[in-house]
């Protein structure tokens, strides 16, 4: 019998229908952008509101001095991350989105890094906002791995968009709500419907 100051603990295992914190991390950077019902309300749209941003959530070591380009670069890695959910929908993915995100990777400089040996991740040799866009890149290439990525999803509502993590069982998911985003989507095709047939 192993004594049991030899036994390893055993990692902590997560419903299916939870996502990985790392994954939650991916979400919210997505969700930085929030276009319902007609408001922009962009978290990361200057400069400083980037580097808070990004300090608040532990990937970037304190505020450092960005520039628009960072906030642009940003931008684009975020809204490449909200094509490529598009995917997980069953809609082709958006090459452009992939090239965007293939460019930051290169951009952080990821690497393998094997660590105590018995898991190895991926990680960036950049620095500031590459580094930063990199972790980002690497939590989605673990989600992709443990396959906990395709339950994340982009609303189906045109003007939402809102990524969300799917916990149905079939992973047949289209909305963010079903309150709102899915009631609005009904609603319209009952409206087309009944038109259709007064017509």
């Amino acid at each position: 019998m192993v004594p049991i100051s030899m036994k390893r603990a055993a990692a902590p295992e997560l419903s299916p229908r939870e996502p990985p914190p790392t994954l939650e991390l991916v979400r919210d950077f997505i969700n930085t952008l929030h276009t319902d019902t007609g408001l922009r309300e962009d978290a990361i749209d200057s400069p400083q509101a980037l580097s808070r941003w990004l300090a608040e959530h532990k990937l970037l070591a304190g505020r450092q001095h960005l520039t628009q380009a960072d906030v642009h670069h940003a931008a684009s890695v975020r809204e490449a991350f909200r094509e490529l959910l598009e995917a997980n929908d069953g809609h082709p993915a958006d090459k452009a989105a992939l090239e965007i995100l293939s460019r930051a990777a290169r951009s952080a400089q990821l690497f393998v890094d094997f660590g105590s040996g018995d898991r190895a991740r991926l990680r960036p040799a950049a620095h500031g906002v590459d580094a930063a866009l990199g972790t980002l890149l690497a939590y989605a290439f673990e989600a992709m791995s443990d396959g906990s990525w395709r339950r994340l999803k982009a609303c189906n509502e045109h003007d939402c968009r809102w990524a969300f993590y799917d916990r149905s069982k079939n992973q047949t998911g289209s909305w963010c709500s079903m309150r709102s985003c899915g009631n609005r989507a009904k609603a319209r095709r009952f409206r087309a419907k009944h038109t259709a047939a007064v017509d």
